[in-house]
């Protein structure tokens, strides 16, 4: 009856992510997390102060949590894991112990990436698929919600799809890396630039992009806040185009034959009224774009010219 139930809160769960997620995208307000939803009667929380959390209804922990606390709290390793810090330093801590024993049942997790302060991406399923005491870390891998499992009847069948699952798990928890870090980028961009436009002001968040001032393939272009610009999608696709640039000096050029066409009022206004403006900046100095790598792109896009 206990495992019934278990069950029937993590997909509950699971169902109620997707729905926040269709309202809110997949980027989540910690407080919504905190309130979490209702289960027959019951409210069930996501979160609470401690990285690994059970709520009173259940036996075992429901979900983990990694907050934000840095560029990128880069955890995962070459071989499609990340790994998860135990709570403190005793391996049998009762968290510790509810994370290994969701490990030898194998009960899918939600994992929440903190991206920025109060800011959370849902990551399900998860599976606990290692521990290493001498670390003090458990191994963890991403799995897609359609290859949901919980439980295992017998070890014959453990071994089928542990051996079955690795390879999607390690895929799926490497371009979850990718997917954390571009989001984490642009949350942290739209916050320095106060969310909007740092050409044309356009604060409709739905309309903003975080540009890569050096794009992410360069081994310059780290996914750093002096490395962005905040851009609506129309000057982001200009500047990548290079339509126009930004000096080191913080001043806006269009190119010379953009300058020179004839094209109606979004030409006009949209980006040659943009010539020679300064770009809005962040108040941080911390985070103002790096005068070095504009200066780099700038000359790409002199040559463009």
């Amino acid at each position: 009856m206990a495992d019934l139930l278990d069950h029937q809160v993590r997909l509950a769960a699971f169902d109620w992510l997707t729905s926040q997620i269709n309202v809110h995208g997949d980027v989540l307000p910690r407080q919504l997390l905190q309130e979490g939803f209702e289960f027959r009667g019951y409210r069930i929380p996501l979160v609470s102060p401690q990285g690994i959390f059970k709520p009173r209804l259940l036996d075992l922990p429901l979900t983990i949590a990694t907050v934000h606390s840095g560029p990128y709290p880069d955890l995962f390793t070459a071989d499609g894991r990340l790994l998860y810090r135990y709570r403190g330093l005793d391996p049998v801590h009762r968290d510790n112990v509810g994370l290994r024993q969701v490990m030898v049942k194998r009960l899918p997790l939600i994992y929440f990436f903190g991206i920025a302060e109060g800011k959370y991406m849902a990551v399900w399923p998860v599976y606990v698929v290692g521990d290493d005491a001498a670390t003090l870390t458990f191994s963890i891998q991403v799995d897609a919600p359609e290859f949901t499992k919980i439980g295992v009847e017998t070890a014959a069948d453990a071994t089928c799809i542990v051996a079955e699952d690795e390879g999607r798990r390690s895929y799926i928890t490497s371009s979850t890396r990718v997917r954390l870090h571009q989001r984490s980028f642009r949350e942290r961009i739209l916050h320095a630039y106060r969310e909007q436009c740092a050409l044309c002001r356009l604060r409709h968040r739905e309309l903003l992009d975080a540009a890569h001032i050096i794009p992410d393939a360069d081994p310059l272009g780290e996914p750093l806040i002096k490395n962005g610009l905040s851009l609506c999608k129309l000057h982001h696709a200009a500047f990548d185009q290079h339509f126009l640039a930004v000096n080191p000096d913080y001043v806006i050029e269009v190119r010379s034959d953009i300058l020179e066409e004839s094209d109606g009022p979004m030409l006009l206004h949209g980006l040659q009224g943009m010539h020679e403006k300064r770009i809005i900046l962040p108040t941080s100095l911390a985070f103002r774009p790096d005068r070095d790598l504009l200066a780099l792109r700038y000359e790409t896009f002199k040559r463009a010219s």
